[in-house]
């Protein structure tokens, strides 16, 4: 997904899908996103079961979504969908091919089951799709894996080791605190050849700030959501 792919406006992502309707990173959270006028798609977190199947959970355990205490590597991809947590194949074929997804690789281990997944549902070059992680492993393989999608290196900050980091990795843009982009740090993210996502912005103000700054997508709750018209 490039600058040229999304205009100029800034993406509008729902962050774990709109969590006001459903529990978030859950079909009801993303499909509720998708009712969302303003809503351009959706951002996820990809963790794996026990039996190395890929589903969609951010915490390591079950405890604060779902108010279960099992870690969810101890438990297989069908005790998690009783639990409430579905796989990736489920998401995406309730999101079908419309919206744009940035899936996000929660730890170091994703390899070939994650991309088998998501060649399925968005192809080889993935089409209103990329890849984002905190985890330089996973992006790793997923170069390997999937040499046609982008992929974002998620950081705290847009400062020059980020950066370097970034482009050691050959990632095509960074993913980064919204209160960390300001015109230098952005500029200097430029410079490099790196486009720049934002997460998370809540405020409509917010949103239009990190537009005007040059932000390709914008990962958002609450008002900035429902964006300018709500």
């Amino acid at each position: 997904m490039s600058a040229a792919a999304t205009g100029v406006r800034s993406l509008r992502l729902a962050h774990r899908g709109d969590w006001r309707a459903a529990p978030e990173n859950t079909l009801g959270s993303l499909a509720a996103a998708m009712r969302v006028p303003a809503c351009d798609g959706v951002e996820f977190d990809v963790e794996l079961s026990r039996d190395g199947v890929p589903v969609l959970l951010h915490d390591e355990t079950l405890a604060r979504v779902q108010g279960r205490p099992e870690h969810v590597h101890a438990l297989d991809a069908a005790e998690l969908a009783a639990a409430g947590v579905p796989t990736l194949a489920a998401a995406l074929a309730t999101l079908g091919p419309g919206p744009y997804l940035d899936v996000e690789l929660k730890g170091d281990d994703h390899g070939a089951a994650t991309a088998d997944v998501l060649r399925a549902a968005r192809g080889a070059t993935g089409e209103r799709a990329l890849l984002s992680s905190f985890d330089p492993p996973s992006l790793v393989a997923m170069a390997r894996l999937l040499p046609g999608w982008t992929r974002w290196l998620g950081t705290m900050d847009l400062e020059p080791p980020a950066v370097a980091l970034a482009l050691e990795l050959g990632c095509h843009g960074i993913s980064t605190d919204w209160h960390r982009i300001t015109p230098a740090s952005i500029r200097r993210a430029h410079r490099a050849g790196l486009e720049v996502a934002a997460w998370t912005v809540r405020r409509r103000a917010t949103y239009a700030r990190m537009e005007r700054l040059g932000v390709v997508a914008q990962c958002v709750e609450a008002a900035a959501l429902d964006g300018d018209g709500a």
